[in-house]
């Protein structure tokens, strides 16, 4: 079964978005696979703590996330 696991930062999606994410990588699947895989992908779109995760050894949080995007 195709799988894909999206983690984003709790807060910075909005239903319509996650929307997006599941039917864009179910998309890319069949692309892929052909139609068999569609009704077995499953997509996750995890929602991680703000702060609970990092990059280059510093913490990100949602607030660091998007005052990077406005740079």
């Amino acid at each position: 079964m195709p799988f894909a696991n999206f983690k984003v930062p709790a807060g910075s999606l909005d239903a319509q978005q996650k929307e997006l994410l599941v039917t864009r990588a179910t998309e890319l699947y069949v692309e892929v696979y052909g139609e068999r895989a569609r009704a077995a992908t499953m997509v996750l779109v995890e929602e991680v703590a703000d702060g609970g995760w990092g990059i280059g050894g510093g913490v990100l949080t949602l607030a660091k996330l998007r005052e990077s995007a406005q740079d």
